[in-house]
Formats: C-alpha cells, structure tokens, sequence
C-alpha cells in the first residue's frame, strides 16, 4: 500500500486518528514532528528557535520524502507541512492524501483543552484563539483543499468515538491488517 497522508490543523486529529487505525491494524504509523524530534534529537520548537522557519521546513520536507518512501504506513503530517514548497503535490504524487475536516467549535475545544502543550497558542485566551484558528484556516484551506480526499473528524473525543471513526477510516480506504 502507498502511504497515506493525514493532513490538516491542528487539533483536528492526525495524530489521535494514525494511532488508532495503527493499533486496529497494524499499519505502521508516523507522526512526522516526532520522527523528526527523533532523527534529530532535538524539539520542534528547538529546532525552530536554532535554526528558524526556513530551516525547519527544509528539514521538514526531507524527512516526509524520506517517509514517503515507506510502503504500508500512515503519516501524520504537521499542520503546515502541505503549505510550504512542493509538500502537497509531493505527497499527492507519491501517496493519498487525506484532509482530516474538523469544524471549527471541535478544533477549538480541542485546542483550548490542550493548548499548554503549543507553544504558538499557549498565552491566548478564547477570543484569540478563535481568531487565531480562523485566519490560520483561511490561510491554509488553498493547500488542505488540494488533498485527494477529506474525512470528517470531529468524532475522536472519547475511546468509543476513536474506534468508531477509525473503523470508518479503515473501511474509506480499504485498509487491510497487516
């Protein structure tokens, strides 16, 4: 099986959804800042504070090519990978894409639960992280919208809407346990 790209904001699931399809099958899966943290051994946000933006998506698209050469996996892609140089077409050329459509109440429940965790969001109260959420949006929708499919994620809440919503995962794009 080619790869698969989950693409989308953050907050609306990549990683939450890869894990799970993983456990229920087998596929191997990769959340691409973490095997980035791990081939460099160093955070995201160190690797952003060291080497600036540009220098992170450089690194960025090596490894998603590098993935990308991978048979039977699942990648999560961070939220701006599809947004900078080639990414997209890239990734459409070599695999599926998958947009993972999240309305914009889940992502901002998910992303003012968990926004300790995002150094981008981490000091902005509810106002502005709404706002934040919808310019980002509008800013990205031109390359989301590129993806060759979208899967509703809104359901990944609790253990019973996960499985339920990766079993729907599972079934769109014929995944077989490996």
């Amino acid at each position: 099986m080619r790869p698969i790209f989950l693409i989308g904001y953050m907050g609306c699931g990549k990683s939450t959804l890869g894990r799970t399809v993983s456990a229920m099958t087998g596929i191997q899966f990769i959340d691409l800042d973490s095997y980035i943290e791990g081939r460099f051994r160093m955070t995201v946000s160190a690797l952003f504070a060291e080497r600036g933006e540009d220098g992170f998506r450089d690194i960025e698209r090596a490894m998603l090519h590098e993935v990308g050469e991978f048979e039977n996996v699942l990648v999560a892609c961070g939220g701006g990978t599809p947004c900078f140089f080639d990414n997209m077409e890239w990734m459409n050329a070599h695999g599926t894409t998958v947009f993972l459509d999240t309305s914009i109440d889940k992502l901002f429940a998910r992303l003012k639960r968990g926004k300790h965790k995002r150094p981008l969001i981490a000091d902005k109260n509810d106002d502005e992280l709404l706002e934040f959420i919808n310019r980002a949006l509008e800013g990205r929708m031109a390359h989301y919208s590129k993806a060759a499919e979208v899967f509703k994620s809104d359901m990944l809440d609790n253990e019973a809407e996960k499985s339920h919503t990766a079993q729907r995962f599972i079934d769109q794009f014929n995944i077989t346990p490996v």
